[in-house]
């Protein structure tokens, strides 16, 4: 099993299957994020999503109606080191433009463009179609795992 190894001062962009592996406590991925989420903690690192994984993530703890997952992942998007990035215009401009170019859902395209936005150096998924966008620096977390 290989590790994630991020430089200090990293901007981490994660996807929201991330933040579900980690909140969800996924076996196969928690030894590869404890120690980023970690490096958040101590702010040797950022850790910045988007607004949108906020909804993307309460969707199956609100119709299962799990109170105390839905307040684990609103703990860690609201209450947290990580920085929720707004949707704004111009995000959805780039979003529109990425969708336009590439083969991504309009949720993902949303995900690409806020990192790009933001300056991310590394965008955290495992989302193979995340490959395609270009000034994207994809880190597929099933990749580092098999390594």
């Amino acid at each position: 099993m290989g590790q994630l190894n991020f430089p200090p001062a990293s901007l981490i962009y994660v996807d929201t299957v991330i933040l579900i592996y980690s909140v969800e406590r996924f076996p196969d991925y928690i030894p590869l994020l404890d120690p980023m989420w970690q490096q958040l903690q101590s702010g040797t690192l950022q850790v910045i999503t988007s607004e949108l994984a906020l909804l993307e993530t309460l969707v199956m703890p609100i119709r299962q109606a799990n109170t105390a997952l839905v307040e684990r992942y609103e703990a860690l998007l609201t209450a947290s080191d990580v920085t929720l990035i707004p949707i704004t215009q111009a995000i959805l401009r780039s979003a529109a433009t990425l969708r336009a170019s590439t083969n991504l859902k309009t949720p993902d395209a949303i995900h690409a463009a806020t990192a790009i936005s933001a300056g991310c150096t590394v965008f955290l998924t495992n989302d193979f179609g995340f490959r395609t966008v270009a000034g994207l620096a994809t880190v597929i977390l099933q990749e580092v795992l098999n390594a």
